[in-house]
């Protein structure tokens, strides 16, 4: 339903962010990690908007290194509060937020008995007392939204607004990036259908060389570009939607930073590419595109940047596939002949054109028989990559972690392998349902 609410708001940038602040990053770590005190005690006037939440992870010496954060919170000698300390940065509602869901780091005693910094989430309310903001920043976009450092001196914060467990703040901060990751996909998809539409209204009564532009080849190409981008992060982010509302609370980590990635850098390609078909309309303040341009830039940076992300995608699926492989990485390592000769055999038939059978097509088959080129094409793409992994981690080994040209090839491949699933299944259900336009998105698949 979150989703579906970011469609319809994203033509306001400005908006988008003040919600998705609130209620995708904000009051979610009380949603996903807190007590049902907690639950009882702040959610319900979250909900009807009377308090504003912000998010407050973001230092002025730590961006992407959540781990570095200098914000401390010290338990007090009557072990009744923690007294926390110190200052965030780029706090979107950090100006109206009555509550913060605020992390800092907390001496834990580790099993062994040795007292570690964990960083630690907290429930913080303004009217606690300590809690200061500076002016509202200068933004290039999103000027609309209030941006701006949050302070904390001395804030006495009770023992029980401790978000989840003591040192378990990163876990808790990372669960509200995934749903902040994955809203940002609806509302660059609900963004980019309208400007679609009113890109081509300007296409099909601007004439130039007595055509309308619509008729030309370079500028179709622009459209089919737009429209792909926005069909592809909209299957991408309502099938992980559908993934996060299981019971349970899935881990949807990598996916929710897959969406995060192809819709931002959708968007920003997207959005050029209309103010290009619009020309000098596009480019003046009169009109809302170059406000679209300029909110459209901060999406590749917040909610964690495309390049760490791609770190974080590339890595988290190399982790997997190692543990599955190491056995057999190691055999060939050591030359075990069995191995290696098995190794040859099936690379020599993958030369001469294996046919690969991944079970979504045929009589059992997921998908429906109208997409079944682009279902074996799927299957292609899966098996081979998989073999490239294990090539990768063959050659590099551990120390493939500092090889971020390399990480950055196998995040995009894995990222279009997603993009392909969605799309695929997508499709494959509105056959079967026969829902309206579903022969466009048989183009659109493609």
């Amino acid at each position: 339903m979150y989703a579906r609410l970011g469609e319809v708001i994203s033509m306001d940038g400005s908006i988008t962010v003040t919600l998705a602040a609130h209620q995708a990053i904000g009051l979610k770590g009380i949603l996903l990690a807190g007590s049902e005190e907690q639950k009882a005690r702040y959610l319900p006037r979250l909900a009807s908007g009377e308090h504003v939440a912000a998010f407050c992870l973001t230092e002025p010496a730590s961006g992407s290194d959540a781990a570095s954060i200098q914000t401390r919170a010290t338990l007090s000698e009557d072990k009744k509060h923690y007294v926390l300390n110190g200052s965030k940065v780029w706090i979107t509602n950090g100006g109206l937020a009555n509550v913060f869901t605020v992390f800092a780091k907390t001496e834990v005693v580790d099993s062994d008995g040795s007292v570690k910094d964990k960083i630690t989430a907290f429930i913080v309310e303004r009217d606690f007392g300590g809690v200061t903001n500076g002016k509202p920043e200068d933004k290039l976009g999103i000027r609309g939204s209030n941006t701006c450092e949050v302070h904390f001196e001395n804030t006495r914060v009770p023992v029980g607004n401790v978000l989840g467990e003591v040192g378990g703040g990163f876990k808790v901060a990372m669960n509200g990036l995934n749903s902040g990751r994955c809203s940002m996909g609806s509302a660059v998809a609900g963004m980019l259908k309208r400007l679609i539409e009113m890109t081509a209204e300007h296409a099909c009564t601007r004439k130039q060389f007595n055509r309308n532009l619509s008729e030309f080849g370079l500028i179709q190409e622009k459209f089919a570009l737009m429209a792909q981008k926005t069909y592809v992060m909209e299957s991408m982010t309502y099938l992980t939607a559908g993934m996060l509302d299981q019971p349970g609370f899935p881990d949807c980590s990598i996916e929710a930073a897959m969406v995060k990635v192809f819709s931002s850098e959708g968007a920003w390609q997207s959005v050029s590419e209309a103010l290009q078909i619009l020309g000098g309309t596009g480019y003046m303040k009169g009109y809302p595109y170059e406000r679209l341009l300029r909110d459209s830039r901060i999406l590749l940076v917040f909610e964690g940047t495309n390049e760490i992300l791609r770190m974080y995608i590339a890595l988290t699926g190399l982790q997997h596939a190692g543990q599955v492989l190491t056995a057999r990485i190691n055999e060939l390592k050591q030359g075990n002949v069995t191995t290696v000769m098995e190794t040859i055999g099936r690379r020599l038939q993958d030369s001469l054109g294996r046919g690969v059978d991944l079970g979504l097509t045929g009589k059992l088959g997921a998908v429906h028989p109208s997409v079944a080129d682009g279902a074996h094409r799927l299957e292609e793409n899966v098996y081979h990559f998989g073999r490239t992994v294990e090539t990768l981690l063959l050659r590099f080994g551990k120390t493939i972690v500092e090889e971020q040209l390399v990480l950055k090839r196998v995040a995009n491949v894995l990222i279009n392998l997603f993009g392909m699933t969605a799309v695929l299944s997508r499709a494959s259900r509105s056959i079967r349902l026969g829902l309206r336009n579903h022969d466009h998105e048989m183009l659109q698949k493609t």
